[in-house]
């Protein structure tokens, strides 16, 4: 039996399902019953409220091999809480060891932890791509609580024995992307001209489908135990290009203004969208041959093909 944390979530869903149609025995953990409703057929749904230091996973983890922990307070644009970072270590910090010591003394195995490329920084202009040897630099409150809470499921795994597996993936992009992708996708939709054209940036992305394959090769594989994997598509990629892409799935054409990045950047300083412009015009790109090559694994699923089951599915 695999336990799906946040199984009603964008990866947890789209797990979920994939795991069923592998013939896995999979339970769906969900805030409440109500929203299992996006849960699979053959997904047994379990309700566990807040996740937090106080959640009784005792239920949820009844004859369960391995956990797959999807859920967590994620990175939020516009943040209402006065202290931010207390929010996310409640959820991301307590909620996880909280987990991990509840799994460890249900007899659980493994433990697949779904982290995030920020743990290492928030771009890599100036240098070369993020490697699973460099040192941590989380910047964002986000970015912090998912190390720290990295820590705190390695403290378990030490005093415990429970497998741990740690995976940080980049951007996440597929049929029901929220946030920035879901805004380009509009404009792009649009038709609207976008000032992005000389923008040089790369960026390492994954489709959704290729993390779910990811993490499902997480279950079982004995090289994955004890490890940190950074993943992506393996196809690096401008913003010009990502919207070329997207526009491509629509059947049409981008339509890209080649507005200076010097200019991008002063607008967005003026406009209060600092971070949002700095995410379209900068790099982030990761190096993921360790976890390809450990794994034996290569992204069933290209870039290209993925934009376009994305646009397809929005």
């Amino acid at each position: 039996m695999i336990l799906v944390t946040g199984a009603s979530g964008f990866v947890g869903a789209a797990l979920c399902r994939e795991l069923d149609a592998r013939g896995f025995a999979v339970r769906g953990a969900v805030r409440s019953l109500h929203s299992s409703f996006s849960l699979a057929s053959g997904i047994e749904p379990v309700a566990v409220g807040n996740l937090d230091a106080a959640t009784d996973w005792s239920s949820a983890l009844a004859g369960v091999d391995c956990v797959i922990h999807c859920a967590a307070r994620a990175h939020v644009m516009h943040e209402t809480e006065a202290d931010a970072l207390a929010a996310y270590r409640s959820v991301n910090v307590d909620g996880s060891r909280h987990l991990a010591e509840q799994a460890a003394a249900a007899g659980v195995r493994r433990l697949v932890y779904l982290s995030s490329i920020g743990v290492l920084g928030i771009h890599t202009n100036g240098r070369g791509p993020f490697f699973v040897s460099d040192a941590s630099n989380p910047v964002e409150d986000y970015a912090v609580s998912k190390w720290e809470a990295e820590q705190a499921l390695w403290a378990v795994a030490a005093n415990t024995g429970l497998e741990v597996v740690v995976v940080r993936p980049p951007l996440v992009y597929g049929p029901g992307a929220k946030g920035n992708l879901a805004r380009l996708l509009k404009l792009v939709r649009s038709g609207v001209p976008l000032p992005l054209g000389a923008v040089h940036n790369q960026r390492s992305l994954i489709g959704l489908d290729n993390l779910v394959d990811l993490l499902i090769r997480c279950v079982d594989h004995p090289a994955a135990a004890g490890q940190t994997l950074l993943v992506s598509d393996g196809e690096d990629v401008s913003t010009p290009d990502l919207l070329r892409h997207m526009a491509a799935g629509l059947g049409r054409s981008a339509r890209l203004v080649p507005v200076p990045v010097p200019l991008l950047r002063l607008a967005g300083r003026a406009l209060g969208k600092q971070a949002e412009v700095d995410r379209l015009v900068g790099s982030l790109q990761i190096d993921s041959r360790h976890t390809r090559e450990l794994l034996d694994w290569t992204p069933p699923v290209s870039l290209a093909e993925g934009i376009r089951r994305m646009v397809q599915g929005a």
